[in-house]
């Protein structure tokens, strides 16, 4: 992973009006969403974005519906230009691209996997999932192997000349996916993708994003609503409100450490001992301990209260995967993570 950020996004400012530039001046001036709208006439979709993506992570926006997370995906490829603010990928300013630079770009550096779908009905699933080789000017033999590799990989081997009317909407997602997969571009954005399945289809689509990224470490920008489904996925978790940037960073330290009412409000409800992990609780090593034995600092903790049938008088030595001795676990302080924080008061 490199130090500069694969995705950087400075001082983002997106207002909906005809007169967007003068109603940024009132928003610079402190006035907020809802007096924008009252006074002014223009929607405030998203103020004052400052957000790295970093290469081979996924990077999760969560918020309500209408808390900006959709608009902010479609600034990263200029689908939406920004009232003000900077956009860079790969060290290049995004705003200063021409339209010729522009779409170039998004056939070769950035695929987006819709919540729709957005399939092409009247192609087969092999058109479909090879369409950006297409675009490209690919031979159709180069498009039909890589759009087959990619089938396969997602489970739809056999499904290739079937059309998406055919499909259940589980398997129409994974023509999306496929279809991003093939155009092998080193970002791909995920605008709510999963959000139209049923729940059971919803979690599998999850373990296979999770397993395709261990393999190929592409940088995922996820757009989700849904905290439960943020947790799993993100490396680095944003969360939005109003279009403003409420909290940031790694999800487990957001879950232990909320910084504000609203965030206590989404973590209040979330099963802790299930999406909580060994490191986020573990502590440094002390000598003389007696460990009732070693645990993975990527297990959970509710993998955790299992090993230990419910006893809190027992410590665990924590390693990493490569077998190193990184911490101490004390169940103590693993009954003290379940117990979330009170929600702030409001005065």
């Amino acid at each position: 992973m490199t130090s500069e950020p694969k995705v950087s996004l400075r001082g983002l400012y997106k207002i909906f009006g005809a007169n967007s530039k003068e109603a940024l001046k009132y928003v610079k001036d402190g006035l907020g969403k809802e007096e924008l709208l009252v006074q002014h006439k223009h929607v405030l979709g998203l103020q004052d974005i400052n957000v790295d993506m970093q290469e081979g992570e996924i990077t999760v926006v969560m918020g309500l519906s209408g808390s900006g997370k959709s608009t902010l995906i479609r600034h990263l490829n200029r689908l939406i230009d920004p009232t003000d603010g900077e956009i860079w990928v790969d060290g290049e300013d995004v705003m200063k691209l021409n339209e010729d630079e522009l779409r170039l770009r998004r056939q070769n550096k950035m695929s987006m996997v819709f919540q729709k779908f957005a399939l092409l009905p009247h192609r087969t699933v092999l058109q479909n999932a090879g369409m950006a080789l297409k675009v490209r000017g690919e031979s159709e033999a180069t498009q039909n192997s890589e759009a087959m590799k990619w089938l396969d990989r997602v489970g739809l081997s056999g499904f290739e000349n079937h059309y998406p009317a055919q499909l259940s909407g589980g398997m129409q997602q994974r023509v999306g996916i496929a279809r991003a997969l093939t155009a092998n571009t080193d970002i791909m954005l995920m605008d709510e993708a999963f959000s139209a399945l049923d729940p059971l289809i919803r979690t599998d689509m999850q373990d296979l994003l999770l397993e395709l990224q261990d393999e190929l470490n592409k940088t995922i920008v996820f757009i989700t609503h849904d905290l439960d489904e943020a947790l799993k996925l993100a490396d680095h978790l944003v969360i939005l409100k109003d279009g403003a940037v409420v909290q940031q960073g790694e999800p487990q330290g957001i879950l232990l450490h909320p910084n504000d009412p609203y965030i206590e409000d989404f973590v209040s409800d979330i099963n802790r001992a299930r999406v909580l992990k060994v490191r986020s609780v573990m502590g440094e090593v002390k000598k003389g301990t007696k460990y009732a034995g070693d645990v993975q600092m990527s297990d959970n903790l509710e993998s955790m209260i299992a090993l230990s049938n419910g006893e809190t008088n027992k410590i665990y030595r924590v390693m990493d995967d490569a077998g190193k001795v990184v911490g101490q676990l004390d169940m103590l302080d693993l009954v003290k993570a379940l117990v979330p924080r009170l929600p702030t008061e409001k005065s």
